[in-house]
């Protein structure tokens, strides 16, 4: 079957005007971590409800236009007994898999990493979209550090990156393509801006070769910053230009959207570079959000495993998202944090 028709159009809808996309793809071992930090159990039921929290706020679906799943989640339902899936397209939020089974240690490159997943990904895909996805997404990991990353490791995650774009497609699931450089290490924003630049190049000419089809899918890229240990930090403004420049000079103008990772940056942070590069436009391609931990913090830190908590903690995730959206036209100013609906 061609999807080539859907597949724009689900594309085109995960970036409309004033929505991004919440990343709940955490696996269970790093939802645990994060639960761990709060005093919160990590099981099933306790993963089931949190989502819960998530995924019921009211009006949400004004700024977030997918949801991003993890296996166990795609599986689960609501605490009303929904589906997980058909609650969030009930809503008119499209839902998404995380499909990638993580990143082992690269073959002979101590210190990289090579993600796995390839293996029964058709089979996969056709269970996900049976099961209600409409997208997927794949994470590369790229560490900058004494030498490295190496050719080896960009090429090798830019093919598995454009493997899986492609099997997506055919399937009829939008690929979301995360090639990320991580923010660990001491390197200058310098140094992160030739990196990612050249990690965007090779994954394009492996989408390329691999026949993607570029209006059918979505980026989604780290930003280019300053490594967590630099003493310098790059200023909001700095990150908005280079990161804008090194897109415009790698993304071809067919994609429809960017979608960034937050990337261990705070909530405020993530939206504020959002928002300093929508001033830059316009571009060729929407630029929007696909923040985990961004989007996600501040109302995991309010409900805390209480089901007491859930209607604050609600608001918390509401009003994050409604910043976000801000942001999406360069409408976010720092007075909105303390305007929380």
């Amino acid at each position: 079957m061609n999807y080539e028709r859907e597949l724009v159009e689900t594309a085109k809808a995960l970036v409309a005007p004033n929505k991004g996309i919440l990343a709940a793809d955490e696996s269970v071992g790093t939802i645990g971590k994060r639960f761990a930090k709060l005093g919160v159990p990590s099981t099933v039921e306790t993963h089931r409800a949190y989502r819960d929290m998530l995924f019921t706020t009211s009006g949400i679906e004004a700024f977030i236009s997918g949801v991003i799943l993890y296996d166990e989640t795609i599986r689960q339902e609501s605490l009303g007994g929904t589906p997980f899936p058909r609650l969030l397209a009930d809503k008119g939020i499209i839902p998404g898999i995380k499909v990638d089974t993580g990143a082992i240690d690269l073959p002979l490159h101590p210190g990289e990493k090579i993600t796995q997943g390839l293996d029964g990904l058709r089979e996969r895909l056709a269970e996900y979209r049976g099961m209600g996805a409409r997208f997927t997404k794949w994470r590369a990991v790229i560490t900058i550090g004494a030498g490295i990353p190496s050719t080896a490791c960009i090429s090798t995650n830019a093919h598995a990156l454009a493997r899986y774009a492609a099997f997506a497609q055919e399937a009829g699931l939008v690929p979301i393509v995360e090639p990320e450089v991580l923010m660990d290490g001491d390197h200058d924003q310098e140094r992160c801006e030739a990196v990612t630049s050249t990690v965007l190049r090779s994954v394009f000419q492996e989408l390329s070769g691999q026949g993607v089809l570029l209006e059918g899918m979505l980026l989604k890229p780290s930003m280019v910053i300053s490594g967590k240990q630099c003493a310098r930090q790059a200023g909001v403004q700095e990150v908005a230009e280079a990161t804008v420049r090194t897109l415009r000079r790698t993304v071809p103008a067919a994609v429809p959207g960017i979608v960034f990772l937050s990337g261990g940056q705070s909530s405020e942070l993530a939206t504020a570079h959002l928002n300093a590069m929508n001033k830059l436009g316009p571009h060729p391609w929407e630029l929007s959000y696909s923040y985990g931990r961004a989007l996600q913090e501040p109302a995991l830190s309010i409900w805390h495993g209480e089901e007491a908590n859930v209607v604050a903690a609600q608001a918390a995730f509401y009003h994050r998202s409604k910043c976000n959206s801000a942001a999406r036209t360069g409408s976010y100013t720092p007075e909105m944090e303390h305007q929380q609906s």
